[in-house]
């Protein structure tokens, strides 16, 4: 599927191939269905002016019944035609459309989010090959690439069953022409053949010209809709901070700026589309009141075919320019079709690029990360870690010759504000791009990483607390018993909802809730290794405490290592350590030292403070 026609075939080619080539089929009969009832519509069209023309003549009996008649005929079979082979088989492409369009985004759903973090790795840096605006990409492409696709087959399929039932009418009817006798009776047939075959290519070759100016400016225009909606999401998903810092008229700016550039491509766009508008009006004029009647005048002329018969011939020539015009009339939803297929063809390539993130990250930097496994009473090893930025030539920004963290050991991370702390647990958790060294976990380790800032799917509660696995995989009363224990049992009752009160759970809870609802997640899973970074940032000081207090409680055995602001290690409610060592970066590099245990202060009775003095002093 990194090809565009590797693209195109794969659906038929996949494991619902039989439904695809069904719908195909189908639609491939009505469209020749279609063909022929053009053909009978033609020669109903005939029938029907030449009974209008005889109405005077005195030998015609019931001329009213005939015409009336012949009109009924026609009216019938436009209505077989348009109601039933045309509208069926529009049914049928919208749902060869809607099946091929779900077919495709689920595959690229499953290649975004597989386990290899694809969609998060495609996001990372700023290379020029990674696709911009993968949102519209998924969405608004694929949807115009299949049904633009389905559309031009479906085109090309009515011009080729257009050729054969229209073009074997034309030969059936087809006379002898004053000046090609040595045609013989094929004489009218090749006249319309040749005007065919001059009008049609010709148009096509204008409208191809001005079809590339229209693809060109396509793509330039679904790219600066993209950046524009891009920015509105990122600024509607920070509207806070926008407010609480008077930004609006940054923002504006901002937005005025990526407007403008739809507003330049859209003037191009609009311009080559009118002009695209007037060629198709003046090509269709021509077609139906001037091509499609000339041939058969000539033999008209000479007396050698009745009026019935030149309409009937002018008629099935209009009806084959038309089909053979269908690429003339869709130049503008080719331009759209190809537009769209190239960026989708490049989201898939992005996607195949990050496949093995190694390989991808070598491409632009250092690589040479190495993870392994080793028995579960060793814990945890790094050796020779360094974390780099993106260049062949980069210098770490932080180094850490060897570490070694015992299981059960809660760790804290501490060092000025840009030092490499996120960058470590992203590295931790093969997160981080640039680099080298050897992270070596303990074996069949159950790893969480918990962010500072949480956004939540819009599934429901129990499926938020059960995350990464489905909520089929816990019952009820442990996702209520974990939500308890993180502080959160008054949403217990709403378990099974996506929201409340017709509001989602990202917008209805506050910042410390969320990190609550983390913490209920860390609970029903009971990790052997947790990763908290920033995890408590929005709590309160009590809440902090309590945040930790639970996990100790209820995770025996679990080894955290831990990102927070505060200089000093959080302390219980009693004032003993939550944690036992302190990881110290400082100058780029990562020192591991134990914290000394602070003794809890208890008071005691008088008589026995001698005796305390006299045990201190030994």
């Amino acid at each position: 599927m990194t090809t565009f026609w590797g693209l195109m075939r794969a659906y038929w080619l996949s494991e619902r191939w039989m439904e695809a080539w069904l719908l195909t089929i189908a639609i491939a009969v009505l469209t020749g269905a279609g063909s022929k009832a053009s053909v009978w519509m033609a020669e109903a069209s005939g029938e029907l002016l030449n009974s209008i023309v005889n109405i005077h003549d005195p030998f015609s009996q019931h001329p009213l019944a005939t015409i009336l008649a012949n009109g009924g005929l026609l009216i019938l079979i436009m209505f077989v035609k348009e109601a039933g082979f045309v509208g069926f088989r529009h049914l049928l492409s919208t749902t060869l459309h809607r099946k091929w369009r779900g077919w495709l985004n689920s595959r690229f759903n499953d290649a975004l989010l597989d386990s290899n973090h694809t969609h998060y790795h495609l996001q990372q840096g700023e290379r020029a090959e990674m696709p911009d605006n993968i949102d519209q990409r998924l969405q608004e492409s694929i949807k115009g690439m299949t049904g633009g696709a389905i559309g031009l087959s479906m085109g090309i399929l009515g011009v080729l069953m257009s050729i054969i039932f229209v073009g074997q009418k034309l030969i059936e009817l087809s006379t002898e022409v004053s000046g090609l006798e040595f045609l013989g009776s094929y004489g009218s047939s090749v006249l319309a053949f040749v005007a065919i075959a001059v009008y049609v290519p010709l148009s096509t070759w204008v409208a191809m010209r001005i079809g590339r100016i229209l693809e060109t400016l396509t793509l330039e225009m679904q790219q600066t809709e993209g950046s524009y909606r891009s920015e509105l999401t990122t600024f509607l998903r920070r509207s806070f901070q926008v407010a609480a810092s008077n930004g609006e008229n940054v923002q504006r700016i901002a937005n005025t700026r990526l407007y403008s550039g739809i507003d330049r491509t859209w003037s191009k766009l609009n311009c080559f589309d009118a002009a695209y508008m007037s060629f198709t009006a003046v090509y269709n004029f021509f077609a139906a009141r001037v091509v499609a009647y000339l041939p058969g005048l000539v033999p008209y002329m000479g007396n050698t075919i009745s009026l019935k018969t030149y309409i009937t011939g002018a008629e099935l020539v209009g009806s084959m320019i038309n089909e053979c015009s269908w690429f003339i009339q869709v130049m503008p939803a080719i331009a759209n079709l190809k537009a769209n297929g190239i960026r989708v063809t490049e989201l898939a390539l992005a996607a195949q690029s990050v496949q093995r993130p190694p390989d991808f990250y070598q491409s632009s930097g250092i690589n040479e990360f190495s993870y392994g496994t080793q028995h579960e009473l060793f814990g945890m090893t790094l050796r020779n870690l360094e974390l780099m930025h993106r260049s062949d030539a980069a210098q770490p920004f932080l180094s850490a010759s060897h570490l070694h963290i015992q299981k059960g050991e809660w760790v804290y991370l501490r060092g000025e504000s840009g030092c490499g702390k996120t960058c470590l647990l992203k590295a931790l958790n093969g997160l981080w791009g640039y680099g080298r060294g050897d992270i070596i976990y303990p074996e069949n380790a159950r790893v969480m990483y918990a962010a500072q800032e949480v956004k939540l799917p819009a599934v429901s509660l129990k499926q938020l607390i059960c995350l990464p696995d489905d909520e089929s995989e816990f019952g009820d009363a442990a996702a209520a018993a974990a939500l308890h224990r993180a502080g959160m049992g008054e949403f217990i009752a709403h378990l099974e909802r996506e929201d409340r009160d017709d509001t989602p759970w990202d917008q209805l809870l506050s910042g410390g809730q969320k990190q609550k609802l983390v913490l209920a997640r860390i609970l029903l899973h009971k990790p052997t290794i947790l990763f908290l970074d920033e995890a408590t940032g929005a709590l309160d000081p009590e809440s902090k405490i309590a945040f930790h207090q639970a996990i100790k409680d209820h995770c025996n055995g679990i080894t955290v290592i831990s990102v927070m602001h505060e200089q000093e290690t959080p302390k219980s409610a009693r004032g003993s350590e939550f944690y036992s060592q302190i990881l110290e970066i400082r100058n780029g590099l990562a020192k591991l030292h134990d914290i000394q245990p602070t003794l809890a202060r208890v008071e005691v009775p008088n008589f026995v403070r001698g005796s305390q003095s006299m045990v201190a002093a030994e």
